[in-house]
């Protein structure tokens, strides 16, 4: 299974405007494709019912339900908590919370990983001292797994900022559970999002007014990634013999 990218919503029904699924077909509307389901404090039945509903709702559009703890309550996507437990269950997707190196260099088959926090956070008041994206880059740095910034990401410029970083994602709890307008606020953090992985143009005649240099080959766009060289195109050919030369 794909780790996840992009933005991805953190559940918190106690804060939830207007109900938990209303906020999650919401934010699926404006593009959100990955829902971590937490609310730890019910009972297992109801965050089992719980999660049939919300994995209905993103399965709709091809998304993927993600469970906080190592019960993935029928699914095969968790999220575990930095404490354990240790060695990790053997899902088809498994996350990891992480705050600083030593719990990054801990991490053995787990897929991807959150690091945290990236900027002050009204869920968890006084948690931190946040990384900024400075210390989120270092953490990126160092880790062998893709990473998501969590953490009081609340603006697209903060999207850009964490992408920049080296992020694969955001992890965005707050801004989406109190939206006054879910789908909206999801789509301007996906549009933010987007706009950061994609590789930006060159100015024509940027490279004209350059003088060549020995061993550049030309670059050709590729599906889902950045710009890249391809072997043998636009390798300079040996000149043919013409009747002049010979």
């Amino acid at each position: 299974m794909t780790p996840p990218s992009g933005v991805v919503l953190l559940t918190d029904r106690l804060v939830a405007r207007g109900g938990l699924d209303r906020v999650v077909a919401g934010a699926v509307a404006g593009g959100v494709r990955w829902v971590v389901l937490r609310e730890k404090d019910l009972p297992r039945a109801e965050r089992a019912a719980l999660a049939v509903d919300l994995r209905a709702i993103v399965a709709d559009v091809g998304g993927t339900l993600v469970v906080a703890g190592p019960d993935p309550l029928g699914g095969d996507a968790v999220h575990l908590p930095a404490a354990g437990p240790y060695p990790p269950p053997t899902h088809s997707l498994v996350g990891r919370s992480c705050h600083d190196e030593t719990e990054l260099n801990r991490l053995t088959t787990e897929h991807y990983a959150t690091v945290s926090p990236v900027w002050p956070t009204k869920t968890k008041p006084g948690y931190g001292p946040p990384l900024g994206p400075d210390g989120l880059r270092k953490l990126i740095r160092i880790s062998n797994v893709p990473i998501l910034a969590l953490g009081g990401v609340e603006t697209p410029d903060q999207v850009t900022a964490c992408v920049q970083a080296g992020a694969t994602g955001v992890a965005v709890l707050g801004a989406l559970m109190r939206a006054k307008d879910p789908t909206q606020t999801a789509a301007a953090l996906t549009c933010a999002y987007a706009e950061a992985v994609t590789p930006k143009p060159q100015k024509p005649g940027a490279e004209s007014a350059r003088s060549p240099r020995v061993g550049l080959r030309p670059t050709v766009p590729t599906q889902g990634s950045s710009l890249t060289a391809r072997s043998g195109h636009g390798r300079p050919q040996p000149q043919r013999a013409t009747k002049e030369n010979q």
